[in-house]
């Protein structure tokens, strides 16, 4: 789950954000795997208006995790995701 969140958050940055630099953090914090992907363009992302981050969230909260949205106009857009980790 971790690639498919990464990899379609990367996948509309491409697509949408005109950015020109990308950030990609993975941590483990106890139990949940945290997942920040941060980008520095337009901003304005809305799910309703696709299905990539859509797809995203349905995924994630299949699996009981979290997805917080933050991408104000004007950017940056920044996609937090936490899942459950095994040990």
């Amino acid at each position: 789950m971790a690639y498919f969140t990464i990899a379609e958050a990367l996948t509309n940055v491409a697509k949408h954000s005109r950015a020109t630099r990308t950030t990609v953090r993975v941590a483990r914090e106890g139990d949940r795997l945290s997942i920040e992907v941060t980008d520095d363009g337009v901003g304005g992302a809305d799910e309703t208006l696709g299905t990539g981050i859509a797809g995203i969230r349905h995924r994630v909260l299949a699996l009981d995790g979290t997805v917080h949205i933050h991408s104000p106009s004007g950017g940056p857009t920044t996609i937090t995701v936490r899942l459950a980790c095994g040990s």
